[in-house]
């Protein structure tokens, strides 16, 4: 093997970065990018570490139970607000649709809906053939329960965000009448909503209410932002410093959890369903990233860390939708082995954080497995393209010239075939 062939390939990596930066048009923003490739791993590690399976064996035989290590260490509370970024994803997704909604509402929502479908119509039909197969060996109800539910339950943040894209005219139509302060409207909602459960003694299903209500919030400031607001950092440093003052007077003082995800056992969430205050830490978060915006454009400006995070948004949804299962692969294959510290036993003690820590690398290694596998199901079915038209006007010239309708862009072909190229052109 020549020292040229050997070098080739990695020379082919080393460029990577710098031919998907040449790509990128000029016009497109890499700060809203950078924001949702960080909510997309915040909200995987979040899962990760705050979600603990604990096997137990007893008279019906082994038994996995989820435990939360916020239960019993809530000295760890504040975990939970860097990890849940939901907002984020809501704010970057109203951006991203008041930018891409320019008329044919029909077309333009069947294509979104689409793209979103596609990749979770595999996850089920995957998941389906393994319940069945679980079920069929064996597999406790109990344990079959947990497992279904932590895969299918992160399922909820696409149901609600296919609505406020269905919305998206609706929203558009009350930020240009309004501008930012839109999003004052379904956050009194969400007010009058937990007044009501918790202040007057109502049913418990008006809070189902604030599912809609309450990331709509979120996705109008979204839309304010891609309309123009927000162009200086003072409304933004309001929003940060309002958003934790609000926060922090709802917990201290009107008596809502600390932990802004789901606690096993507790009986507030502050999630599921949404209350004020995961609301309130939304809109804080909302201001702190535009307040990071332009540091995160500056970072975009270097090709490897934007080839990063362009990256991870091409497989946004492959990374979403199978995070849960890379964990509970892991997590399962760990008992052929035996009941393994940090992976199967309970989240008591600080120890247990050290060992879940070390399996993280163990879950992503998984995850990366998972992503080869499944991410092509995120893009579109390809189409043949037509046969380029070969020019008899003159002899000697059988194609045409590089750049011509139906010849190959001129450039490295890289750049014109990778999917990750062909994404950030859009």
């Amino acid at each position: 093997m020549t020292g040229a062939s050997m070098t080739r390939p990695t020379s082919k990596i080393q460029k990577f970065p710098a031919r998907i930066d040449a790509a990128t048009p000029a016009h497109r923003d890499r700060a809203v990018d950078a924001l949702r490739a960080l909510a997309i791993v915040g909200v995987i590690l979040g899962h990760w570490l705050v979600t603990a399976l604990v096997v137990s064996h007893g008279q019906h035989g082994t038994t996995v139970a989820d435990k939360s290590p916020l239960h019993n260490m809530s000295y760890l509370t504040p975990v939970s607000w860097i990890f849940q970024t939901l907002a984020i994803f809501f704010l970057v997704g109203g951006y991203a649709a008041a930018r891409s909604y320019t008329g044919g509402y029909r077309a333009w929502l069947r294509k979104r809906l689409v793209r979103l479908s596609r990749p979770v119509a595999v996850l089920a039909g995957v998941w389906a053939l393994l319940a069945a197969g679980l079920y069929l060996a064996g597999v406790s109800t109990s344990t079959l329960h947990t497992v279904l539910t932590l895969v299918l339950d992160p399922l909820w943040f696409l149901g609600v965000f296919a609505v406020l894209t269905a919305l998206t005219p609706l929203a558009v139509t009350l930020v240009r009448r309004l501008g930012a302060w839109a999003a004052a409207l379904p956050l009194t909602v969400v007010a009058i909503t937990d007044l009501v459960r918790f202040g007057l003694g109502g049913p418990s299903w008006v809070g189902w209410i604030n599912v809609v209500a309450g990331w709509l919030v979120p996705y109008l400031l979204g839309i304010a932002w891609a309309r123009g607001a927000f162009k200086g950092a003072k409304v933004p440093a309001m929003m940060l410093i309002g958003g934790v003052a609000a926060t922090a007077a709802l917990v201290l003082w009107a008596g809502y959890p600390a932990s802004m995800v789901g606690v096993n056992g507790a009986k507030i969430s502050n999630l599921n369903p949404p209350t004020l205050a995961v609301v309130t830490f939304g809109i804080a978060q909302a201001g702190l990233a535009l307040l990071l915006r332009p540091a995160l454009a500056r970072w975009m400006r270097r090709p490897v860390a934007w080839a990063a995070v362009a990256t991870a948004n091409l497989s946004a949804m492959t990374l979403f939708l199978w995070h849960q299962t890379a964990f509970l692969a892991v997590t399962m294959g760990g008992l052929l082995i035996g009941r393994l510290p940090g992976l199967h036993t309970a989240p008591t003690s600080p120890w247990w954080v050290a060992e879940r820590l070390a399996w993280l690398p163990v879950f992503a290694a998984m995850l990366a497995v998972l992503w080869a596998v499944f991410h092509r199901a995120e893009r579109p079915p390809r189409t043949k393209r037509p046969a380029a038209r070969v020019s008899r006007t003159a002899p000697g010239r059988d194609k045409e010239p590089a750049g011509a309708a139906g010849a190959p862009p001129p450039g490295n072909g890289l750049i014109s075939t990778s999917p990750v190229a062909k994404e950030i052109k859009r």
